[in-house]
């Protein structure tokens, strides 16, 4: 038998994944399982979008296109960047991929090998440290609790930089937390980063467009042109615009780094759909103001979860400031027996005994670096939430 190689070894499967298989596997038996894993949102993607990709695929647009991205994508990325984060880059400064985590993937491999090490706070999402240790680097681990709003401080992030700290890899809004940084917060954490010239940053702003109440998006290179040159900005089409099946982020930075990424990216996996391309432009330049009313409903989504959560025994659970995630903190629930004697020893154990008990399906704390807690994805309708949170709440108050 062929032995795997060591870098596969390094690696685990997704957690989020496995949950999100595991919920149709039930449902597939029959089971009322409430799914909350998931981080997808249960909009439709717009029809102004849907009809540009049955246009491309009627004028004939299905061939290959350049490696990483058609022109007319480029440029309307580029007038993304400007618009909304007053960023400027070049159609070379620009990657587009399969997916976000794709962009992050190509960055990674291209830049990080043994050694090397980067910086990712936690809680985190659940590929950040795989694709580091796949790449052959070391994750350094930051966490940042629910006292201090699920994110890091400067003081934290200079103990925590070396000579042979890469990338600092900064996700706001936040998957798993919803916690997002101010503009006064990144520039704080930017004045860290500016002395260490070997240290880049990779801010992952998939959720920039999802925020809520007084909070209003900023992005590292916007607040701190002086990192311009050192950062990859990564955003994508999946949650905003309710793409995640259409499989298309992209990434703006400095042209070295973008080139690298599309070397590795020529070997790899070629172009982008080339339908999903089309209908990228589409969402990128077409109207945005349907954006405010999901907002609206993601917005009042989190205040009902918030409020059921708090009111249940044993959890605490911040508000959020964006995204459609919370990350309540289950300290008060390790150590209790289930009703058939079964002592909830980890965060795993709870979520275990949501699905068999309650069935409702969250992802355990530990999956995301920071126990003991778990991730709820509020990104469906009112009354499933209402169902799935009375059910936790009954769960956790059987609990001795």
């Amino acid at each position: 038998m062929t032995k795997l190689s060591e870098a596969i070894g390094r690696i685990k499967p997704s957690a989020t994944m496995a949950m999100s298989g595991r919920v149709t596997e039930l449902k597939a038996e029959g089971i009322d399982v409430i799914g909350l894993s998931a981080g997808e949102p249960d909009f439709d993607t717009p029809d102004f979008v849907k009809e540009a990709a049955i246009k491309a695929i009627r004028d004939g647009e299905t061939k290959y296109t350049p490696v990483d991205g058609t022109m007319a994508l480029k440029k309307a990325v580029a007038g993304k960047f400007l618009r909304d984060n007053e960023l400027i880059y070049t159609p070379k400064q620009i990657s587009v991929n399969s997916g976000g985590k794709h962009s992050l993937f190509n960055a990674l491999v291209a830049t990080v090998e043994l050694g090397d090490e980067v910086i990712i706070p936690a809680p985190y999402w659940v590929s950040y440290p795989d694709i580091v240790n796949f790449a052959g680097a070391t994750p350094v681990v930051i966490e940042a609790g629910a006292d201090q709003g699920y994110k890091i401080t400067p003081e934290q992030l200079e103990a925590a930089i070396t000579p042979r700290t890469k990338w600092l890899i900064l996700n706001s809004p936040s998957n798993p937390t919803g916690a997002a940084y101010s503009a006064e917060e990144l520039k704080a954490l930017a004045e860290v980063i500016l002395p260490h010239q070997q240290m880049m940053v990779m801010t992952d702003d998939m959720y920039e467009h999802i925020w809520y109440a007084d909070f209003a998006f900023s992005t590292i290179a916007q607040v701190c042109p002086d990192l311009y040159d050192r950062t990859l900005t990564v955003s994508g089409c999946s949650k905003a615009y309710a793409m995640t099946g259409w499989r298309i982020g992209f990434a703006g930075g400095p042209e070295w780094l973008i080139g690298a990424m599309r070397k590795l990216q020529s070997q790899s996996t070629s172009n982008p759909c080339s339908i999903s391309q089309a209908a990228a432009v589409a969402a990128l330049n077409g109207p945005q103001e349907f954006l405010v009313d999901r907002n609206a409903a993601f917005q009042k989504r989190r205040d009902l979860v918030v409020s059921m959560i708090n009111d249940t025994p044993g959890l605490h659970c911040p508000t959020p400031e964006g995204a459609f995630y919370v990350y309540p903190d289950a300290s008060e629930l390790i150590g209790k027996a289930t009703p058939k004697g079964k002592i909830i020893a980890t965060d795993e154990d709870l979520i275990g005994y949501f699905l068999d008990e309650a069935q409702v399906a969250a992802v355990h704390g530990a999956a995301f670096g920071l126990s003991p807690a778990f991730r709820i994805s509020y990104a469906t309708s009112e009354d499933i939430l209402i169902e799935a949170c009375t059910r936790i709440q009954r769960a956790c108050a059987a609990l001795s």
